[in-house]
């Protein structure tokens, strides 16, 4: 069944390593939004049955919860919603109250996904995120209180200032609010990010790295050994509290993972609607125009809001489905994908991928083969012969 995804990309503030399509909240310019992801929803030239619904952003608990009933109702207008559909909205700490929470679900919301990212206060100020530990703990259990059942939540690891010690509190604090679902992202600076530019300004205002205890420490990464001690131990930990890892960055207990990410990850067909949003669909790739204004422009003068459109040859699929793949820890069914496909994958890439078998980064074994997690540690480098 098809995913669908909404874009919205209005925040409260602009965090400092963020690099996702998002702007400074705007009333008036966010109800114009929400007229025209509804249009641009209705006059889909795609329909057919979806079974998952995830608003992204940006800060999607921005929006109102009629506006979120009214979105989910124009989805059920234009496809074939399946009854017990997974519907994500991605949510702030702060904008979670309970009463908004409440209204979500009645909504039709039935996930909640915090951008929690730490649980200690110094670590969140240097992000540029607006919450506190406490309220992220608070907004969590206010969605318990509300009905949730589903309950995710987003976490971040080699960030500035980030010792070992600290990220273990960090998860120590995650697995007592008994989450069903926790991804792990590495930070990850693009090249103009305000982060990246704040931490290299304090490196050179700072005492050289060998001295200690600067204020420039506040600011620096860990070493790389140190980052992979810290996902390790993460999912070693969270494993013993009953999250199995099923990704390289998502644990989930049993029956919790991702629906609609895990469509990415198994080359399945999604649609998204909303500025900047992408769409894979009957073997075709395109986006949206990125500015707001812009697609809500065209949205209201019936223009197309699609940009790069682009026909997927059958290599660019097949490669693509093992990158993916390969992210999930169960891995490739070698025999599915010669059905898919019409080629073994092993016969194909097998002698390329021998070596990181041997070094303990792949695994193969009753016709799958997948990474381990230290061929986690390097996926790039290892996927890399399938290019």
């Amino acid at each position: 069944m098809l995913g669908l995804y909404l874009h919205i990309p209005f925040c409260q503030a602009i965090c400092g390593y963020c690099n996702f399509n998002r702007g400074l909240f705007d009333g008036p310019l966010k109800i114009r939004y929400v007229d025209a992801l509804s249009a641009e929803i209705a006059a889909s030239d795609h329909h057919g049955a979806a079974d998952t619904i995830f608003f992204g952003g940006g800060t999607p608990s921005l929006l109102d919860p009629p506006e979120v009933a009214r979105l989910i109702a124009a989805c059920r207008d234009a496809f074939d919603v399946a009854p017990g559909a997974e519907i994500t909205l991605e949510t702030n700490p702060e904008t979670a109250t309970p009463e908004r929470l409440d209204a979500c679900l009645e909504a039709g919301v039935n996930r909640i996904s915090f951008g929690v990212q730490s649980f200690d206060d110094d670590e969140l100020a240097r992000l540029g995120r607006i919450h506190s530990a406490a309220r992220a703990k608070e907004a969590i259990g206010d969605a318990r209180a509300s009905g949730f059942t589903n309950l995710s939540f987003d976490l971040m690891f080699w960030l500035p200032g980030q010792s070992l010690a600290s990220w273990q509190r960090t998860v120590e604090e995650a697995v007592a609010l008994a989450p069903d679902h926790l991804s792990l992202y590495l930070l990850e600076l693009y090249p103009n990010a305000p982060l990246k530019e704040t931490m290299a300004r304090a490196a050179a205002a700072s005492a050289p790295a060998s001295v200690r205890g600067t204020a420039g420490d506040l600011w620096r990464q860990a070493a790389d050994d140190v980052a992979a001690d810290m996902y390790l131990s993460a999912l070693e930990r969270l494993e013993t509290a009953g999250l199995r890892q099923y990704e390289i960055s998502n644990v989930a207990r049993p029956g919790f993972a991702s629906r609609h990410n895990v469509k990415y990850w198994q080359s399945g067909d999604w649609l998204g609607f909303g500025c900047g949003a992408h769409s894979t669909c009957d073997g075709v790739r395109w986006k949206n125009v990125a500015s707001t204004s812009d697609y809500v422009d065209r949205v209201a003068r019936r223009a197309t809001v699609r940009v790069d459109e682009e026909r997927l040859s059958p290599q660019s699929r097949l490669e693509e489905a093992l990158f993916t793949g390969l992210r999930l820890t169960e891995g490739i069914d070698e025999g599915n994908f010669r059905e898919r496909f019409g080629v073994d994958p092993w016969t194909r890439y097998g002698g390329d991928l021998q070596a990181p078998v041997e070094a303990g980064l792949v695994w193969r074994r009753s016709g799958r083969f997948g990474l381990t997690r230290p061929g986690m540690l390097v996926a790039n480098d290892v996927l890399s012969v399938f290019v």
